[in-house]
């Protein structure tokens, strides 16, 4: 009875023991990030997708910090050893024990190809199902030179030659090989098991198992993807086209969705950025991780968020700043150059312009003056400052923390206020205004006459 389907057991294989030696870093290449979010994270996204539930991971000698990776991301991963690199088969093998549980479907995936997609992984196992043994994934190269090319009879895959050691004809071929393979369950480990070493690098290559099961009369396929979805990162270089692209996939989704991105070139998201309807975004905005925007939001230039809640017909920007644990409720407004740190912005509260605004609650209808912090820190531990429903706080007033504000309140500018105000008070603290007549004419005087005793 064949099993199609849901019914079909997958197995992910995701290689990333390498060194990564020319992204001069001393973090794993794997772990670095684009939107927000490492390399390997990314692959384990598109798996997941996919319906892929069982994974592999076989990484080097001494990367706690990728096995710890893996582990956050997809705690049911198996984790697997190379102890020492001796080609892409020789890496697959290091996860023998997990393809010797049995599955009708193997993926070979690469932890430095991030910018893989879900759709391409569904269209490899599909043609596993069809009755392939080995499915590549191949790509039109715009320069094939130095790629291995996917000789092809129709939808038959009959080797994977690489590029020194193609013919003429061959090398005129422009389907490249990606790297990333499908096989047969139930034949990837006797396929994998007759990969030999006879070649110049004695390595035990992968694109060797296409020949050795044409060898056997099994069923060999390819699937296509575009040349930028399987583009591997190597360097620095590689790892900032592959954010360009990325980014370019986010704003496009972002626009399909209903939000408006006045310059989306310049408006910078991360992986798991989420922009409700009606959205508008003007330039030069930067979205961290776990933002959420709810519908008709406005986001004003040169603003950066991070880790923040925005309700329904909000404004914030230009320039605010909102900091990890920010939730701003409908429409309330954060102006111009107000930052904003682990604090709750109640429906309909303004807190428009220099503001630092930190381990706050700020009520609804409430409005937070010009210059106007909240003294959280004192040296050692935060404190929090909770300000009423409609209360007024004065322009560059001082609240310093723990304190009370309530409800209906008032505090006159230029205030340092330390201690709870009752609602519908009006608290004043600042030192009594002196006047002297005169004063700044004889000031002037006895400066002039000092300035021409110096000269």
């Amino acid at each position: 009875m064949q099993v199609t389907g849901s019914e079909r057991r997958c197995l992910a294989v995701v290689l990333a023991a390498g060194e990564g030696t020319r992204m001069k870093s001393s973090r794993p290449k794997v772990l670095h990030e684009i939107a927000g979010r490492s390399m390997l994270g990314h692959v384990f996204a598109s798996v997941q997708e996919a319906g892929i539930s069982d994974i592999a991971v076989v990484v080097g000698p001494d990367r706690p910090d990728v096995e710890a990776a893996a582990r956050a991301r997809a705690p049911n991963a198996a984790l697997f050893l190379q102890k020492e690199r001796l080609g892409t088969a020789h890496a697959v093998l290091a996860a023998r024990d997990a393809l010797a549980r049995g599955y009708h479907e193997v993926l070979v995936l690469f932890a430095d190809t991030p910018l893989i997609e879900t759709a391409t992984l569904i269209a490899m196992r599909k043609r596993l199902e069809a009755g392939n043994a080995v499915v590549a994934l191949g790509f039109e190269a715009a320069d094939p030179t130095g790629y291995g090319r996917l000789v092809t009879n129709g939808q038959r895959l009959n080797a994977i030659r690489e590029h020194k050691d193609a013919t003429e004809s061959e090398r005129a071929i422009r389907i490249c090989n990606s790297g990333l393979m499908a096989i047969d369950g139930a034949l990837s480990l006797s396929l994998l098991d007759a990969v030999d070493q006879n070649n110049a690098q004695r390595e035990f290559y992968l694109t060797d198992i296409v020949g050795i099961a044409c060898n056997r009369d099994l069923s060999t396929s390819y699937a296509l993807a575009p040349e930028d979805e399987v583009m591997g990162v190597n360097d620095r270089v590689q790892l900032a086209r592959a954010e360009s692209l990325m980014q370019d996939r986010l704003r496009r989704k972002a626009m399909l969705n209903g939000a408006t991105l006045q310059a989306p070139e310049t408006v910078h998201f991360s992986f798991d950025t989420v922009l409700g309807r009606d959205v508008v975004v003007e330039p030069y905005v930067y979205f961290g991780p776990r933002v959420s925007v709810a519908d008709h939001v406005v986001i004003h230039a040169f603003s950066h968020l991070e880790d923040t809640v925005i309700e329904p017909k909000a404004s914030l920007g230009p320039f605010a700043r909102t900091r990890p644990g920010s939730h701003i409720g409908a429409s309330a407004k954060i102006g111009n150059f107000v930052e904003l740190k682990k604090a709750t912005i109640g429906a309909g509260a303004k807190v428009s312009h220099l503001n630092y605004i930190g381990d706050a609650d700020v009520g609804a209808e409430a409005n937070v003056g010009a210059g106007t912090i909240t003294c959280n820190y004192d040296g050692f531990f935060k404190h929090k400052t909770t300000i009423g429903a409609g209360a007024f706080i004065g322009a560059n007033s001082s609240l310093v923390a723990p304190i009370k504000i309530g409800e209906g309140a008032f505090v006159g500018s230029g205030s340092v206020i330390t201690k709870d105000v009752a609602p519908d008070q009006l608290a004043v603290a600042r030192g009594k205004q002196i006047s002297k007549d005169g004063w700044g004419a004889s000031f002037r005087a006895a400066s002039e006459a000092k300035k021409k005793a110096k000269e």
